[in-house]
């Protein structure tokens, strides 16, 4: 390869790495169509996804390996993001990181990326680098699972966590709550 094509192609790949850490330091990005990644980020960079979509339905999914109910529930966003792959931005949020300093955000990689690969998750994965206390407290809410869906408009059409269940306290929300929602949303579109 020619001396000029090299530099060319090592420019690109040092943007493409700038790029990559300049949006948190992504540890594991997608690479392709089809292909699962997960990235760290904080409750910051959801919001930051929502800015950077408007006119798109955001549903974003607060959830952790260690809660049975939020992976139970998973597979319902897959769904969502296949059933509306163009009117819908589906984020994942992953809660795993609890604030253990001999367990970083790192240590949990493994166990999150293995449970969304077998979930094919193919759309935006994150993994809090805070601490989920404290990311909880950032969210609004008391534990999850925890849905929050945002109209095109950016703002938060509804939160759905233990607190808001459809049914009350004994009802917890579903996803069919959630799909009934954005199936309004993006009908109203």
């Amino acid at each position: 390869m020619p001396r000029s094509n090299r530099v060319r192609t090592g420019v690109i790949l040092l943007g493409l790495c700038a790029g990559l850490v300049a949006w948190g330091g992504a540890a594991a990005e997608k690479s392709s169509e089809g292909d699962v990644g997960l990235k760290h980020g904080t409750w910051e960079d959801v919001q930051k996804i929502v800015e950077e979509n408007p006119g798109k339905v955001i549903v974003v999914d607060a959830w952790s390996t260690s809660c049975i109910p939020c992976m139970r529930e998973f597979p319902n966003l897959v769904k969502l993001h296949e059933r509306f792959p163009k009117e819908v931005v589906c984020v994942s949020f992953s809660c795993d990181y609890v604030g253990i300093k001999s367990k970083p955000p790192k240590f949990y990689e493994e166990r999150v990326l293995k449970f969304l690969t077998k979930q094919k998750a193919t759309f935006t994965n994150l993994l809090s680098t805070t601490d989920a206390d404290a990311v909880y407290e950032e969210m609004g809410v008391n534990s999850i699972p925890a849905v929050f869906v945002y109209g095109g408009d950016g703002k938060l059409a509804k939160k759905f966590d233990s607190e808001s269940g459809e049914g009350g306290e004994e009802e917890p929300f579903t996803y069919e709550d959630v799909t009934a929602l954005v199936e309004k949303l993006v009908g109203d579109k």
